[in-house]
């Protein structure tokens, strides 16, 4: 059975290119605004054979907007699991950051080709896979005073709860299983935002400062050590 994927985008040319060019692989279902996007993700909810396996998410829709509806999708706990691929015109950085930061697993700018589009939604069915079975094997991580905890998405540090955005969880949790061993840049980029993000160096910098914040004001005593010109570790 074809894996299904639910485009939300208003361009009616763009909707027949996802399902002409998907088709070979997928089960493509496009939608043109998010009140029948909805529609359809709530009778496959009920009907689970129907739900989709990934989601491409246009920014620039006519009512609720592409960051509302993932704003929706990622709040709710039986859709916050599926991978969404934010694609839109807009290029500009600060629309990247916004959608990663409230959990696109990736994010594409128009024009955009056929081939790597495919590419990138079978990496990240690969990468939710992967995190879906490590979430089930993995109960929580220790280092020093902190913890996470899978099943409940929850970290604490110092014996108190933080209160992270999904990035930011995903870093942390990628520091701590790799504890005082150096994370490239590149590494880090490629696990939590996608090797396309790879060089927007700001990004990951303002994440860093966050976390390192929290973990202050938390009292913890790791921190979160630069290593100029290679990247970040834990100590």
């Amino acid at each position: 059975m074809k894996q299904i994927i639910f485009a939300v985008e208003d361009d009616a040319a763009i909707q027949e290119l996802y399902t002409y060019s998907l088709e070979n692989d997928f089960d493509c279902h496009c939608f043109d605004d998010g009140n029948s996007f909805f529609d359809a993700l709530s009778r496959g909810i009920q009907e689970p054979s129907v739900i989709p396996d990934l989601i491409l998410l246009d920014i620039m829709l006519p009512g609720d907007d592409g960051f509302a509806i993932l704003s929706r999708l990622k709040t709710n706990k039986l859709t916050s699991h599926i991978p969404v691929i934010m694609v839109s015109a807009k290029g500009e950085e600060i629309s990247k950051v916004r959608g990663l930061d409230m959990g696109a697993d990736d994010y594409m700018a128009k024009p955009f080709g056929i081939m790597e589009l495919v590419a990138r939604i079978k990496a990240n069915l690969r990468k939710n896979n992967k995190s879906n079975k490590t979430a089930a094997e993995v109960k929580n991580i220790i280092y020093k005073d902190i913890v996470i905890d899978f099943s409940k998405h929850c970290i604490t540090a110092n014996g108190r709860q933080i209160q992270t955005t999904l990035k930011e969880y995903n870093l942390l949790c990628l520091l701590c299983e790799n504890a005082e061993k150096v994370q490239e840049r590149e590494t880090i980029f490629g696990a939590i935002w996608g090797n396309s993000f790879i060089g927007e160096t700001r990004t990951l910098d303002i994440h860093v400062k966050e976390l390192r914040r929290k973990l202050s004001e938390a009292e913890s005593n790791v921190i979160i050590q630069t290593v100029r010109g290679v990247g970040y570790m834990l100590k």
